[in-house]
């Protein structure tokens, strides 16, 4: 009968092992940190200032970038800070909350990028009935679905997690509280209600994956046929970005839960899970604005007012 204990607080992974090396990548997590919230707080800005970009595309590019600035928000702070003070705990509330918003944000970004995915398969494959399917309350409604999707995925996850009895220590083995390493602490067969809650998950992120999928061989087939190089350019240019951003999120991901159990050491994991938690979400911005020139225009300028409101 395996020792089942009352945990009060978690251990996370330690970043580095020397107190120089713990320095330095809280300097590192603290830049990329930095540049998430500049990125993504000029895209909001760019967003809500502009009149020219009150168009569906923009107010779907405007949630993302909340929900990066809020999914980044609630991993590195708490990294950056065990780094600092040379610390490894977290209470158990702080591991429950840190769990429940972190897949409650990343499962609404990745619905969003499916909703998104739509938006540009109605603007490109069936413009004249853009404005009748994306109004402002369909472009809302489906806003909120993503976001209630996560919430309630979210529930779901934290409460069958933190609600398993735990008889294998209280140290994660990773930088920040995951399920798959909480699931590792439990009790031998009491984690199979929550393991069957994350297939059922899968095979649910699988299905938007296909449409998203599907949704892009239809508008890459449609821009092919377009006879206007510069319509071409300019569809190219809406789409690229967000098609680069699934791939980066679908693929880092992929490679975090599925390689290899030979491939798994605790420095090759905490580097995975940085590929796939930090990375995508402080690069969006860049990857949105390289090709979109309104946005690069609008984002131009802010600057002016921004030095104007404080001279």
């Amino acid at each position: 009968m395996p020792n089942i204990s009352s945990v009060s607080e978690f251990l996370l992974l330690a970043l580095a092992d020397t107190r120089e090396l713990q320095l330095l990548h809280f300097a590192l997590l603290l830049g990329i940190y930095l540049a998430a919230l500049l990125g993504n707080g000029l895209i909001l800005s760019a967003v809500a200032c502009h009149h020219r970009l009150h168009t569906p595309m923009y107010f779907f590019l405007l949630n993302l970038a909340l929900l990066d600035l809020g999914c980044i928000s609630t991993t590195l702070p708490k990294a950056m800070a065990n780094a600092l003070w040379d610390t490894r705990a977290i209470s158990y509330q702080g591991c429950a909350a840190q769990v429940f918003f972190f897949v409650l944000l990343f499962g609404a970004e990745y619905y969003l990028l499916t909703v998104m995915a739509y938006d540009r398969y109605v603007a490109i494959c069936k413009p004249l009935h853009y404005g009748s399917l994306l109004g402002s309350r369909a472009c809302a409604q489906m806003a909120a679905a993503a976001w209630g999707s996560g919430f309630v995925y979210s529930v779901l996850h934290t409460a069958n997690t933190f609600s398993l009895p735990l008889c294998q220590g209280n140290a994660v083995d990773q930088f920040f509280c995951e399920i798959p390493q909480i699931l590792k602490l439990s009790c031998s067969n009491a984690y199979l209600r929550e393991v069957r809650a994350l297939v059922f998950s899968v095979f649910l992120a699988f299905g938007c994956f296909v449409f998203i999928v599907l949704s892009y061989v239809q508008v890459f087939r449609a821009v092919l046929r377009m006879p206007s190089e510069q319509g071409r350019h300019k569809a190219f240019s809406t789409c690229l970005p967000h098609l680069a951003v699934v791939s980066l999120m679908v693929s880092t991901a992929m490679f975090a839960y599925l390689k290899p159990p030979s491939f798994s050491s605790p420095s090759l994991d905490l580097v995975v899970t940085l590929l796939y938690s930090v990375l995508p979400l402080a690069l969006n911005p860049i990857i949105y604005s390289m090709r979109n020139q309104e946005l690069k225009n609008a984002v131009r300028k802010l600057f002016p007012y921004i030095l104007l409101k404080h001279p």
